[in-house]
């Protein structure tokens, strides 16, 4: 696969065209269909070369903020601009920009060879040069023996090759791509995103990608945008986000956390705050501007929570679940005292797991707790 990909920026290589991608910027987007605001003053600036997720469940306004960076959907206000040009009301066939669908869209009429050269015919390329690339590209992409197939006799990875290819032998400067992947079966859909993660790299690439996939956007991105009610909620690198999320909401939506109501207790410090938790022990956290006797609530992923002696435990509890998945263990557990309602914690280990009906103790560490406002519902 790196070889693959390594000999398709090789082929695409020549010319007079830059493969260095632009950058992208993006201020005060908005969009309302009918009186409902589905993209309410998305702002962001995106380097060249950057690969970007818009990362979201549906109806958060994510493939909405991509068409209208297309160009197929015209904002209400707001202003895009790729480096320092504005071209909010540019056609979109001015833009120049790449676009890989979920669907691949190819020409059920045409060959796979026919469909890559297709975006160069609309250029005015020369025939010459457009059977030079065409060639170089399939090759390259480990499409040359089915560039006389229609696309009907391709597999689902196949054609998606195609489609990208059709897209990289312009080599537009900036690709947007709508859950290319989706269609894809998961160890399809991980080889592809290998290969689209090393094709960005290894061409310079500016890349905004839309997807609901969680580790997806983490395993493509330099940065996520998480996306909610038509607004940003983060904008960071998925260690930030993963690591320092700033709402409840970050924190619920990327990993699941779970959440622990408390009151902040003094003593904690100017590097930390600790949590008298509601179920009865002490969390230790990251410091949080606060109060003694805040009410707070502490948000630790399933990963990080630990099984643990009684001596260092912030919270027992009764084992209700242990289920089996592969390379680690999930856990439910039930804390001592939890009001009726209450979700059990979830925890995830490698270790040896617990029995149901097991008495256990739960930890987590300082630096993997964040502490948010009781009133802030995320």
């Amino acid at each position: 696969m790196p070889e693959r990909t390594q000999l398709l920026a090789s082929a695409l290589a020549p010319g007079s065209h830059s493969l260095t991608g632009k950058s992208l910027s993006v201020t005060g987007l908005r969009k309302s269909y009918s009186g409902t605001t589905v993209v309410d003053g998305v702002d962001m600036e995106i380097a060249a070369g950057e690969f970007v997720t818009f990362l979201g469940s549906s109806g958060s306004g994510k493939t909405t903020t991509l068409m209208m960076l297309a160009g197929f959907t015209e904002p209400d206000s707001g202003s895009i601009a790729v480096d320092g040009r504005d071209i909010t009301r540019l056609n979109p066939g001015k833009r120049d920009f790449g676009f890989v669908f979920q669907q691949y869209l190819l020409f059920p009429h045409m060959t796979v060879a026919e469909n890559v050269a297709f975006p160069l015919q609309l250029r005015a390329v020369p025939k010459a040069e457009i059977r030079r690339r065409v060639g170089e590209t399939l090759e390259a992409a480990g499409l040359s023996k089915f560039a006389g197939r229609k696309p009907r006799e391709l597999s689902g990875g196949q054609q998606q090759r195609v489609a990208l290819c059709r897209v990289l032998v312009y080599r537009p400067p900036i690709v947007l791509m709508d859950e290319p992947l989706g269609a894809l079966d998961k160890k399809l859909r991980d080889q592809m995103q290998t290969e689209i993660k090393s094709i960005q790299r290894e061409l310079g690439l500016t890349v905004v990608y839309v997807t609901h996939d969680q580790e997806e956007a983490l395993v493509l991105s330099d940065r996520i945008a998480i996306m909610k009610d038509g607004r940003i909620e983060q904008f960071d690198t998925p260690r930030g986000l993963f690591e320092r999320p700033r709402t409840p909401f970050v924190a619920d939506f990327l990993g699941a956390a779970n959440f622990l109501t408390g009151k902040v207790e003094d003593g904690g410090g100017d590097d930390c705050t600790r949590v008298r938790l509601d179920t009865g022990g002490v969390l230790t956290a990251r410091a949080h501007p606060c109060v003694p006797g805040q009410s707070v609530r502490a948000a630790v992923r399933p990963g990080r929570l630990r099984l643990v002696g009684a001596e260092e435990s912030c919270c027992t509890g009764t084992v209700e679940t242990a289920v089996y998945v592969g390379s680690l263990t999930r856990i439910t557990v039930r804390p001592d005292g939890a009001a009726p309602g209450t979700p059990p914690l979830r925890i995830e280990t490698a270790g040896v797991p617990p029995r149901t009906g097991e008495r256990v103790c739960v930890t987590a560490d300082r630096d993997d707790v964040s502490v948010f406002d009781a009133a802030d519902g995320g």
